[in-house]
Order: C-alpha cells, then structure tokens, then sequence
C-alpha cells in the first residue's frame, strides 16, 4: 500500500485549483459536492462554470495571474487538472512548503490521489489502486454500491448526534463499542436504514441503562467469548464471510505461526495480535498455556479470536481448547475453515474421490518418525482409499517404508502439494517409491502429501507427462 486512506477537513481552508477545461470541471464539481472551498486559477484564463448554481458559486474565487507565483496562504491542499507542465511545475512548489498536491494521472508528481467514491452522506467509502488503474477502482466502487443500504449515512448520522450523551453514561470503552454494536445490528438501526428515524429515536430514548443494553443477556457486566475461527491453506480470499465478522469484532486476536499476514490484514486494525503457534524444530509456548490466555482474555471482558491454519478441528487441536473452554464456564463458538487438504486438492485438481476408482478419504497426521511408526499402516493399502497426510515431509522415508511394507502398490501416485492456496504455492508428484526424493525438490513446507490414484488425475501430473511426451518425440525427431 503506497497511498494511505485519508479523509481531508475541507473546513480547515479553501483547495486552489490550477487547469482548465472538462477536467478541471469536473475536479471542480466534485469538490463542491464535498462542500469545499475552492480558489480556481484556469491556466487558459476562461473561468466557465457552465451549470453550477449561484449558491456553489459562491464557494469560489476565481484566481488571476500565473498560480505558480499565487498566494498559499490558507490553503490546504493543491490539485492540478489539465493543467500540462504547469502542473508539474505546481507540484514542485507545493512540496517545498509541504502542501499536499495532487496533478491528475501522474502519480509521481502526486503526494495523494482521488479514489473512487460511495457517498452515503456521513458515510464515505474510498477505494484506490495507487493510481494504476482508476477502471478498476470505479468497477470496485460499483461493487460496493450495490450491497451497501441506501440509508448507511443516515445511521451514522444518527449515531453522531447519541454519542456524547451515551458515551456519558457508559464509562469503558470496550463496553461503548458493545453498546452501538448491538445498536447497529439490531431493531433501532433497522428503523433507521427503514427511514423510520423517529421511531427509532424514541426506542433509543427508551434505553433506561445503556451499560446493561450493552453487556450480556441484561448484564451491566461485559462478558467475553471466544471464537476458534478457521484461517484456510494461506489464501485470505477463502476466509468464510463469519470468519471475517469475527475478526473484525476481536478484541484480542491468538494466531498460529501458519496464519498468513494478508489473513492477519483482515483483522480489526486495533485488535491486540498474539503469536502462540510454532513450527517443526521451534519451540512454542504450550497448549496449556494458550488454553489459559483464551480463559483470562474471556473472564477481562474480551472478545478473543483463537486464529488456526486450515480448521479447528483437523489435527488444529481445537477440540482440546474447546474442552479447556468448557470446563472454565468460558462462552465459546467455532467457526469452520477450509483444510489444506482440501484447498490442495481445489488448487492442483486432485479429486479426492472419483467413482470406482476412490472411494473412501483417510486423513492422518505423521508430525515426526514416531508418528509414522504408530500408524496402523495395514487399514491404509486398498487402491480405493485415498490418503491425506499432513504435516509429513520429515516423516517421509517412514511414510513410504510402512506403506509399502504393508503391502501399497511402490507405483501408486503420490503428490507433494506446498505452501497450498498462496502465490508461492508448489506442486511435485511422483510414485510413492519415489517419495523421500520428491520432498527434497520441495522448497520449504508446510506440505501436504496425497497419496493415491487419483493424484494421476492431477494437473501437475497431466503437465509432467505431457512434458514427458514432448520430450520422447524431440528425442525421435533428432
């Protein structure tokens, strides 16, 4: 991110604007909708204002004379609209008294830029791309439009004029939030986004104590809970939409050492972030102690999200917190995520099941050798079954050993899926004889293997042997 959303006081004094024609019009418009004040010096000298009304007129003054030697007295801010090299010229003199300024389409000699708009009234919804594709953000912006209610801005109006008297009454902050929370989800902000403002704030004025509306079932008490919200493989677009509410409502955010930052960037801005994950070979702080911080953080109040790779429940060790949760009296929910078998198998094509030829999945863990050596790998040899494995690139050799000396097939595909989901995603596949050499061309973990026939249904595999065709027909044609 280059360019940080900013909202600009346009009270705090008048923008000048240097250009001329269509472009500077419509900059002009623009910013008179937003109520500003404008000191417009047209570089051709004609000052057509065509179709704006007598009263935005008034918001303007028309400057004379070359704007690169005008007065910058109380200006905030300088914007360059057709206005050729003068607005690069323009840009180097506002940056010397450290004036923001924007020259249209030109970026570099731009300190901010116009994004595209949703105007709900109190309600703004900025949407950029740092210049390079205003197509884009429009189509974004369009998005945007369509699912955002008509009246959001008349809410947020409405909770304008509350907040001094209810943050009045209504000591800490963290039980304020609860308080508008459970307002904007609930029957009052229904009547607003309705239009029925009035009724609303009548039910409003009807609230004899704001502290117990906002704690727990008529609590003036603010009770915490903890949500175990599943992250996915690594891509923050396969974040269940719960998911999302549920890390923009966290106080308090424990993530594993698999959680991906652009997941992370999903969260609640303010929301405290917690490492308690480790990886093969790192130490970490313990499940007793994560079950602890998850209790403490509930019992202070706190709304604490327990952030996994792949899902809660799939070899994630949810069901020991949610136990640890349980026997605390502490309030909890599980929101489910996709696995990374599952986005593996999404990713590469590998169809876990297929008619006659897989018909039953086995999922298993093989952490470290003595995993593997625990492994009933007798149940695991039918040709039908495919077998998912996570969290086994160093227990490989064992994997293979038990599999083949339990009778699995030396030629049954096998697939080394790395890194699933995310831009650096890697795919290599193989035989299961094959296998510790696979995971040496693998570049760094986590990796889950699929071992089975259906791996020979796989785009990597489909890719290699056509590779391997192309290859033996050069050969011939030599």
């Amino acid at each position: 991110m280059r360019f940080l959303p900013v909202f600009l006081d346009l009270q705090a004094g008048p923008i000048m604007l240097a250009g001329r024609g269509e472009l500077a019009l419509a900059k002009l418009r623009l910013l008179l909708a937003a109520g500003a004040r404008i000191r417009w010096f047209a570089t051709d000298g004609h000052h057509d204002v065509g179709g704006i009304d007598a009263t935005d007129l008034a918001r303007i003054e028309f400057g004379e004379g070359d704007p690169l030697v005008a007065d910058l007295r109380g200006v905030i801010a300088i914007l360059c609209a057709g206005a050729g090299d003068i607005g690069i010229a323009m840009s180097v003199r506002a940056r010397s008294v450290g004036l923001p300024v924007n020259v249209m389409d030109d970026p570099s000699h731009s300190t901010f830029i116009f994004p595209a708009i949703v105007d709900r009234g109190d309600v703004v919804v900025a949407v950029g791309t740092g210049g390079a594709s205003p197509v884009v953000a429009r189509r974004v912006r369009e998005r945007i439009e369509a699912v955002l209610p008509a009246r959001i801005g008349d809410l947020a109006a409405f909770i304008g004029r509350w907040r001094k008297p209810i943050h009045g009454r209504i000591p800490q902050f963290p039980l304020r939030r609860r308080f508008w929370e459970r307002l904007v989800d609930g029957p009052i902000g229904a009547l607003v986004l309705a239009g029925r403002s009035d009724e609303a704030e009548k039910a409003l004025r009807a609230i004899s104590d704001p502290s117990a509306f906002a704690g727990a079932q008529g609590s003036s008490q603010l009770e915490g809970q903890v949500t175990l919200v599943g992250a996915g493989p690594g891509d923050p677009d396969l974040l269940t939409i719960k998911a999302l509410r549920a890390l923009q409502d966290a106080d308090v955010i424990f993530y594993d050492e698999l959680v991906s930052p652009e997941i992370l960037d999903r969260a609640r801005r303010d929301a405290a972030r917690v490492p308690v994950g480790r990886r093969v070979g790192k130490p970490g702080i313990g499940q007793d102690a994560i079950n602890k911080l998850l209790i403490e953080a509930a019992k202070s109040g706190q709304r604490a999200v327990r952030l996994k790779g792949g899902d809660p429940f799939v070899f994630g060790r949810g069901g020991e917190e949610v136990e640890a949760l349980r026997a605390a009296g502490v309030a909890y929910s599980v929101v489910p995520g996709i696995t990374a078998g599952l986005g593996a198998a999404a990713q590469f094509e590998v169809p876990l099941t297929f008619r006659r030829e897989a018909l039953r999945i086995t999922f298993l863990t093989a952490h470290k050798a003595r995993d593997a050596g625990n492994v009933d790998w007798s149940v695991l040899t039918d040709r039908r079954m495919t077998v998912v494995v996570y969290m086994g690139m160093t227990a490989a050799p064992s994997i293979r050993a038990g599999l083949l000396a339990a009778g699995r097939f030396p030629q049954t595909p096998v697939g080394v899926f790395a890194r699933v989901t995310r831009p650096d995603a890697q795919a290599v596949v193989g035989t299961l004889d094959e296998l510790p050499a696979l995971i040496r061309k693998i570049d760094g973990g986590p990796a889950i293997l699929i071992i089975g026939d259906v791996v020979a249904r796989s785009a990597p595999w489909r890719h290699q042997n056509l590779n391997h065709v192309i290859s033996e027909l050069l050969e011939a044609a030599e």
